[in-house]
């Protein structure tokens, strides 16, 4: 169970490689987490993440997981909340994809949507359910700022991001009042591997910076994260500036 200040003792990844993730993991072991399960697909550094947290002192297990295989979504998360309680799942996985190419090669284009959303849409309820069976739980979810608003550069990313946060703030509204707390999480350019080799955007941050966010929010358990907290206004600029002024902006 959580403490009073919302940190859980138990904590489930997807996308358990995830620099992002295992920021975040680190900052929760550092308080009161000594469970977790790190899922993902089967590589040298998901096992070298849970070699990493081991050595913080948290008992660590790898699973594999693949987002694009919803099919097996249920029994393999099922395996996991059937070994105890899941304070909180932390939905991590994604993929940027190559806007120019994706463009060209629609098949690369419908990866990218299935990874970020369709598998995102499949393993959120599975874990949504399990959590409401055990009464408690937080369900928190990375989505992105290139949700809020299609940008020429990056719109088939930004598409996929924009239908998960929006089945997020559905989801939260399905779970309200059922014990189990569902938090949407909005970072800006994050500084990863992932993001490694492209132009830095303004108000960049980094792993450690939205895990702290993240921190906060599980004790504030708030509904929506921004990160950082400054983007709120930025967006909801960008979000009602006439669209003949927005695509001549260098985004």
């Amino acid at each position: 169970m959580k403490d009073a200040f919302g940190t859980p003792q138990s904590l489930l990844i997807l996308g358990g490689a995830s620099d992002i993730a295992l920021a975040t993991a680190r900052r929760l072991i550092a308080r009161r987490t000594r469970t977790v399960w790190l899922a993902g697909r089967p590589s040298p550094d998901l096992e070298n993440a849970a070699v990493h947290l081991r050595g913080l002192g948290a008992e660590t297990h790898t699973i594999t997981f693949d987002a694009l295989d919803s099919e097996s979504h249920e029994a393999i998360l099922g395996k996991v909340f059937a070994e105890g309680d899941i304070d909180m799942v932390l939905l991590a996985f994604g993929v940027l994809g190559d806007q120019a190419n994706d463009e060209r090669d629609p098949v690369s284009a419908a990866r990218v949507a299935q990874t970020n959303y369709t598998g995102a849409v499949s393993a959120s309820l599975v874990c949504a359910r399990a959590l409401q069976t055990q009464g408690h739980g937080s369900l928190v979810v990375l989505s992105s700022v290139a949700a809020e608003r299609a940008r020429r550069s990056d719109f088939i990313y930004g598409s996929s991001k924009a239908g998960l946060d929006t089945f997020t703030q559905g989801l939260g509204d399905a779970l309200h009042n059922t014990g189990v707390h569902v938090m949407l999480v909005r970072p800006g350019f994050v500084r990863t591997r992932m993001t490694a080799g492209l132009p830095q955007a303004p108000l960049a941050t980094t792993p450690e910076a939205v895990a702290c966010a993240i921190e906060l929010g599980l004790r504030r358990r708030s509904e929506t994260v921004w990160v950082p907290g400054a983007l709120r206004l930025v967006m909801a600029t960008l979000r009602h500036m006439p669209r003949a002024v927005f695509r001549r902006l260098p985004l």
